[in-house]
């Protein structure tokens, strides 16, 4: 029998995601994008490509049987919920699996200690705000529906296409010095094998925390990366100094150090890249295997 995960908001995530899962075979994905031209690489992918939001309010689930939602909140509230709530409601009893992808955000300042599933929700920015009340949202949804809700918070993310050694090479990286900043991270083939475990052994109400096992500040991430590179360390800039947009200001509003035990424990997870430095030596590798071929 054949799975079909639809995917709204077919990006970064789930496109690692769709990489783990076709190769198993019984899987079918579809997965939602904006655009025509984004279609046809979804295409290309294996991933049956639907223009949403689009002409029509909802889209067809009548076969869907796991759902992942990677589209963001926005001032009006959860996008999917507001067009899709009604049609994911009705699928609900055959729905084996609904993975929510959220943030570390959500739980706000903690001046560089440790958070895990367990810390009270009190995010300092509107977009952990705004995350805060779509898991709610969802959680409302699962609740009165019926379906197995699973919340991922995730770190943040990098991977192939998203490191620091471009910026590195081209002279504009910089060091932002905060004192006590510090910052997890999660490479995102690490939260596709999450999220594939997930899949596999579902829990209704699970919420799970996606970061590496080194919560490390930003400035140590730069320095490492141009060591690699053999390239002059970037000049470090204090961040009180630093020209910055407000939206990059922001990520240093919150500070904190993010457990992952959870994953380990009840899903089996062993980290591909369990630090920032593993994740960056495979990531320039895998440039030179790309420069290569």
């Amino acid at each position: 029998m054949t799975d079909h995960l639809f995917s709204f908001g077919h990006g970064y995530s789930a496109k690692a995601l769709t990489r783990l899962l076709l190769p198993q075979g019984g899987w079918r994905i579809t997965g939602t994008t904006r655009t025509e031209e984004k279609a046809g690489a979804l295409r290309l992918s294996g991933v049956s490509p639907v223009i949403w939001p689009g002409g029509e309010a909802e889209v067809q689930l009548d076969d869907v049987t796991h759902l992942l939602i990677s589209a963001g909140p926005n001032e009006d509230g959860d996008p999917v919920l507001a067009k899709m709530a009604g049609a994911i409601a009705r699928q609900a009893p055959r729905l084996k699996w609904v993975g929510y992808l959220s943030t570390t955000g959500v739980y706000g300042d903690h001046q560089g200690g440790w958070v895990d599933e367990s810390t009270p929700l009190s995010p300092s920015t509107e977009r952990g705000q705004l995350r805060v009340q779509a898991e709610a949202a969802w959680q409302l949804l699962a609740s009165e529906a019926g379906f197995p809700l699973h919340i991922f918070r995730l770190a943040g993310i990098y991977g192939p296409g998203r490191g620091p050694f471009s910026k590195v090479r081209n002279g504009t990286a910089r060091r932002i010095i905060k004192e006590g900043q510090v910052f997890s991270r999660i490479h995102v083939e690490d939260i596709a094998q999450v999220l594939a475990a997930s899949i596999t052994s579902p829990r209704a109400g699970a919420i799970y925390n996606l970061c590496d096992d080194d919560p490390a500040p930003p400035e140590d991430v730069i320095q490492y990366a141009a060591e690699l590179l053999d390239l002059p360390v970037p000049p470090a800039v204090d961040f009180e100094t630093a020209d910055m947009t407000p939206m990059a200001r922001s990520f240093y509003a919150e500070s904190k150090k993010v457990r992952n035990d959870l994953i380990k424990s009840e899903l089996g997870i062993r980290l591909i890249y369990p630090d920032y430095r593993a994740g960056l030596q495979a990531l320039l590798a895998s440039e030179g295997r790309s420069q290569t071929r």
